[in-house]
């Protein structure tokens, strides 16, 4: 059966301007970093995107790496498109990332314009796509010239294989001197992407304000912790959780006993809001004192993507619930 667009997907969202732009990225976004590789099953991530944008989400975030295997997250994203999609391909912001290892030999990686140029068109094939609204260096290269890495982002904008760029992962003398660099081209950053959460807030340290003196937007990803900042592990490490497998992005190791007390102690903060805490995440994120345009979630089951949708629901905290999150979050428990 066809599918067809909820007719009032548009009016729970919230739109946030990203940066001194003409775009809005909606609160939520969905990146597709997970559940979307060749060992995931597609009608699963069919429903997830579907679920979605039927929320207003139509931001879909991804990489030349992401599955895996490799491209396989981008192979997928291109079947939903063409079945889905393709009659609301200008209701949706698409982007895609290069800069982590790709293929073999000395042109798969980093920041190259060989690289990048190549990359892009290899996304675009796989997801049918003539071009993406967004894409992203991913990490900085620390061979490449800077130069040389913003002229490729440039160049695909004027060839039309994207109608904006930004960056992933710079800090912030890296991330001043990119959008200075962009600037002088003539296509300027839109956005950054990076890690932001109530247990990561190395952005604060001085990426934030640069950001937001350049007119720089920013999404947030990992913004519920890779799961941690759920329910899933209020009661430990579950048997079929990530941390409990073979990631090696998120293990045992990394969420040891002095940080699921913490996390057990913002569940029952968010609970007296009447949020879950997966919905207080987010909502921190989004809170108007922290200047962040979306946050970027992944999803493994529709559910997810409903409980996350309706952390917009409540965005308002008082000064007292930050200070005890504050407090929480650096191991100082619910101390005055």
């Amino acid at each position: 059966m066809p599918y067809t667009a909820n007719d009032n997907r548009y009016n729970e969202m919230v739109y946030n301007r990203c940066g001194r732009s003409g775009i809005k990225l909606p609160a939520i976004s969905l990146g597709m970093w997970h559940n979307y590789g060749g060992q995931d099953v597609l009608e699963n991530a069919r429903a997830i995107t579907r679920a979605a944008f039927d929320a207003g989400i139509t931001h879909f975030d991804l990489a030349n790496n992401y599955g895996p295997p490799y491209g396989s997250a981008e192979e997928s994203f291109g079947h939903i498109m063409k079945k889905d999609f393709a009659p609301y391909r200008d209701e949706l912001l698409i982007s895609s990332k290069a800069g982590y290892d790709m293929w073999p030999g000395p042109y798969g990686d980093w920041g190259s314009k060989k690289y990048l140029v190549a990359s892009l068109d290899q996304s675009l094939r796989r997801m049918g796509l003539e071009y993406v609204d967004i894409f992203y260096h991913h990490r900085p290269d620390p061979n490449t010239p800077l130069e040389e890495t913003m002229a490729a982002l440039d160049l695909i904008v004027r060839q039309g294989k994207a109608l904006y760029v930004g960056l992933s992962n710079y800090r912030e003398a890296e991330a001043r001197e990119a959008t200075a660099i962009l600037k002088r081209l003539g296509t300027p950053c839109l956005i950054h992407q990076a890690s932001y959460s109530i247990l990561d807030r190395w952005i604060e340290g001085g990426l934030q304000g640069a950001m937001r003196e350049e007119g720089v937007g920013i999404i947030g990803f990992v913004p519920l912790a890779q799961g941690v900042l759920t329910n899933k592990y209020l009661n430990g490490i579950p048997a079929d959780s990530r941390a409990a497998g073979h990631s090696r992005f998120l293990n045992k190791d990394s969420i040891p006993e002095s940080k699921l007390a913490i996390v057990r102690q913002l569940n029952d903060l968010a609970a007296s809001r009447g949020q879950s805490l997966a919905q207080m995440a987010l909502a921190w994120v989004l809170r108007e004192q922290g200047g962040i345009e979306s946050a970027l979630i992944g999803a493994s089951k529709v559910s997810q993507i409903e409980e996350n949708v309706r952390a917009l629901d409540n965005l308002t905290f008082t000064d007292e619930e930050l200070r005890l999150i504050d407090r929480i979050s650096a191991g100082d428990g619910a101390k005055a």
